[in-house]
């Protein structure tokens, strides 16, 4: 059955109150060991990268308002949440400035996993890809600010990234999963999330 929806992604300014923020970290920490337990490390990897369960966490953490926030805040929980020994996977990058810092967070990680100069230089790659394309090659108008890149000790990796629109004051999630990846450059998502077809007007 195709599953259809829209989440509507208001641009917002402003931080998650830090009560909240630590009660979402805290439950993420317990929601990732069950699935983890029970189906194995890169389950948790094909379940985040599709919208619809990734918007149903976001409220079930605490943050049951649909705006920008949605992802740049569960996301930012996820990450300080994981232990990338004890959980097998691990998340680089985040929001803003951050972002950049994705290549140099892989190779740090990798050293936990012991993952071969080859492994790391694929998954570094991978991320950059997946930037380029939203950011550059998808011309709808969305400029990308939030890149996320998640990986396991097995070398699945999945990404979340959200873009913003000036005009329209609304953002835009892309999902990847490396597991349903066959080209970069032909129907790579696993999801876009986004209600508006738009087309940037230098296109």
């Amino acid at each position: 059955m195709v599953k259809t929806g829209v989440a509507n992604l208001p641009l917002h300014p402003g931080k998650a109150p830090r009560w909240l923020f630590k009660r979402m970290v805290n439950l993420s920490r317990g929601i990732i060991e069950v699935i983890s337990y029970e189906y194995g490390t890169d389950e948790f990897l094909r379940r985040i990268s599709d919208p619809f369960w990734f918007q149903a966490l976001s409220c079930v953490l605490g943050y049951d308002w649909h705006s920008s926030g949605t992802t740049t805040v569960t996301c930012g929980a996820l990450k300080e949440a994981i232990n990338p020994e004890d959980n097998g996977f691990a998340i680089a990058g985040g929001k803003g400035k951050t972002s950049r810092k994705t290549p140099s967070e892989i190779e740090k990680i990798s050293e936990i996993y012991n993952l071969s100069t080859s492994a790391v230089k694929k998954l570094q790659y991978s991320s950059r890809m997946c930037a380029k394309i939203d950011n550059t090659a998808i011309q709808d108008g969305h400029n990308l600010y939030h890149h996320v890149f998640i990986f396991s000790e097995s070398g699945m990796w999945a990404v979340i990234q959200q873009g913003m629109n000036n005009e329209t004051n609304y953002a835009r999630r892309y999902h990847w999963l490396s597991e349903e990846l066959e080209s970069f450059v032909c129907e790579p998502h696993n999801a876009i999330v986004g209600d508006i077809h738009q087309c940037s007007s230098a296109a």
